[in-house]
């Protein structure tokens, strides 16, 4: 397997590192020459597609298979790989080919106006950072990779990692023909359930508005249980000071956590929260959570309710209703053998479902159709 990217100070050595250009990002300080230089590179980047010409000419490449690579890696390489009649498969960790700003979620609710009024709608409703200039940016960006035909040309499966991300880039305008469902999955073996453990609730995740932390806040106010947050984000001091308002004395913010801290924080776990509001694709703390034999109190959206399944792996409530919300907590709480029963249930279904084995032979299939051996 060869590997292409971009430089970063936080990258690991790789032999590849004369292949990765330079990262492409709007940084403050930027002056506006620099910042023009960025966007151009962004629409579409000669300087990368020379360095990906680079590395196919040094290795041997049958299939390439992209991940994350808007603004990173820039999906104009897509034209030298298919010069080079590789096949590329691309897996959608979100919306970016149907929304400018990823997530289908603007002024804390769901927003799918860019499918039913034009793509304009990000720069009427100044969706990046409220940012006219960026919104700007992002309508460009996706009307030039759109007349290229970018993806549709270049890409011959997409994967989704859940049903609702299938269905939902079919709704986008991918050809549904080359959409595919392929679940994530976890390495099963590096994790010891322990399902009897049941010392606080958890919550780990990024700390911004779709993630549902106020809804959280709000629903476990008052509970005789601790809840732990675990994580960062740009939210995370608004979410602090509101807790202190509220007099919420029964949360603690951990911070970013990883490693054996992180694996701790899970294993004394009763269960998770999961209160999401915006279009969750597959979040991999669910199948953490699983796999530690911990159930999940999710929000019903998304691709959520496919991996917790009311009343055997988890709860359900409605997104953003905190009353709810605090009586699927109530209902677990007061029913400590059915957390360790759903615990169980949970490690089985990730056992079952979302192994690596199941994983790498659905992930071979497509390879193998791209490659046009099926």
């Amino acid at each position: 397997m060869h590997c292409f990217s971009v430089k970063h100070e936080s990258n690991i050595a790789s032999p590849y590192s004369k292949y990765f250009g330079r990262p492409m990002s709007f940084d403050a300080g930027q002056g506006l020459v620099r910042k023009l230089g960025t966007a151009l590179r962004m629409l579409y980047s000669f300087e990368n597609n020379k360095l990906m010409g680079m590395l196919l000419s040094d290795y041997k490449v049958d299939i390439a298979h992209a991940h994350n690579i808007y603004h990173r890696v820039c999906p104009s390489v897509f034209d030298v790989l298919r010069k080079h009649d590789i096949p590329v498969v691309m897996t959608l960790h979100d919306y970016k080919l149907g929304c400018s700003i990823y997530n289908f979620y603007r002024d804390d609710q769901i927003c799918t106006e860019c499918l039913s009024a034009g793509k304009y709608r990000v720069i009427k409703n100044r969706c990046t950072k409220g940012s006219l200039t960026q919104s700007l940016f992002h309508y460009l960006e996706a009307e030039v990779h759109g007349l290229l035909d970018i993806y549709g040309k270049n890409v011959a499966f997409f994967i989704c990692p859940s049903l609702f991300s299938l269905r939902k880039h079919a709704e986008i305008g991918v050809d549904e023909k080359k959409l595919v469902h392929i679940p994530n999955f976890i390495n099963i073996a590096a994790y010891e359930p322990d399902y009897e453990k049941h010392d606080y609730i958890l919550f780990v995740g990024r700390l911004s508005g779709e993630k549902g932390i106020r809804t959280l806040l709000d629903a476990v106010r008052g509970l005789d249980a601790q809840v732990r947050i675990v994580g960062e984000g740009p939210m995370g001091d608004e979410y602090r000071a509101y807790a202190k308002d509220k007099n919420i004395n029964n949360v603690v913010f951990e911070g970013y956590k990883t490693g054996e801290e992180l694996r701790n924080l899970f294993r004394n776990a009763a269960f998770l929260l999961l209160p999401s509001e915006w279009y969750e694709n597959a979040p991999m703390t669910v199948l953490e959570a699983f796999a530690y034999g911990k159930p999940v109190v999710g929000s019903d959206i998304g691709g959520i309710p496919e991996m917790v399944v009311e009343g055997k792996t988890g709860l359900l409530f409605k997104p953003g209703d905190y009353k709810e919300l605090r009586e699927k907590i109530n209902y677990l709480l007061s029913r400590p053998s059915m957390i360790a029963e759903m615990g169980k249930e949970a490690r089985k279904k990730v056992e079952e479902e979302y192994n690596s084995e199941v994983h790498y032979q659905r992930l071979m299939e497509v390879y193998e159709r791209a490659c046009g051996k099926k």
